[in-house]
């Protein structure tokens, strides 16, 4: 008889954040399903495949630009944690980076991958209890509901992801000013000469300008700037 081999740690992170990510992927197609079960209704194939051919592409390659993205800053178990619960770029990341730099950890290293995972994970509890909180306050008490949905207050919830970011810049912009000025300029340029590019891009932006950024590194590497 063969002996069990016990799994090392990422081993057992790969095994599990399959099985979760597989298992996310089943309930997601699950809801529709269920829907058209219930009402015995069926989509418009024709026009759900155009619509589906518009957008596909573009996600295809944000998702495959976000694996060789997130996952290298993120280690293997914060990764899998963080496409299972979403929220990467404005609240993952952030969170990853920040409980990594803290703890004096990289994200290559074990420690670095179990500070990660952690820190996500807690995140993405913390996130989930104060989202039910909410609810249930903008449901059974109105006042608050129509203090938090105030035209007045709008401006400042318009500027909690900026804040979030803007603190994280100043952390990581004062290691190296040089390596910073490119994405900076570059970020600045497409947004404010690319009317499309809001708020909703972030998710497709923050790849595109890890790997501008790692491309110009590498320049600036080989040429003794840095």
């Amino acid at each position: 008889m063969k002996e069990k081999t016990k799994l090392t740690y990422l081993e057992s992170v790969h095994r599990d954040g399959r099985i979760w990510g597989l298992s996310l992927l089943v309930l997601i197609l699950l809801f529709p399903t269920a829907l058209c079960l219930i009402y015995g209704v069926l989509p418009k194939w024709d026009a759900f495949f155009k619509a589906l051919l518009a957008v596909l592409p573009m996600y295809w390659a944000v998702g495959i630009v976000e694996i060789f993205t997130y996952v290298p800053m993120l280690g293997a178990g914060g990764a899998y944690l963080s496409f299972v619960t979403g929220n990467i770029s404005n609240l993952k990341l952030p969170v990853a980076v920040d409980a990594m730099e803290k703890a004096e950890v990289k994200s290559t290293s074990e420690e670095g991958e179990i500070i990660s995972t952690i820190s996500i994970a807690v995140s993405s509890i913390v996130t989930t209890i104060i989202i039910i909180v909410g609810v249930i306050l903008l449901v059974t008490v109105e006042p608050i509901g129509a203090f938090l949905s105030s035209p007045v207050l709008q401006p400042a919830f318009d500027q909690i992801l900026p804040a979030l970011f803007g603190g994280l810049a100043v952390v990581f912009i004062s290691k190296n000013l040089k390596l910073s000025i490119a994405p900076i300029i570059l970020m600045l340029g497409l947004f404010i000469f690319v009317p499309a590019l809001n708020e909703g891009t972030v998710g497709i932006m923050v790849p595109v300008g890890v790997i501008f950024t790692v491309i110009v590194s590498r320049i600036m590497y080989k040429k003794g700037m840095i």
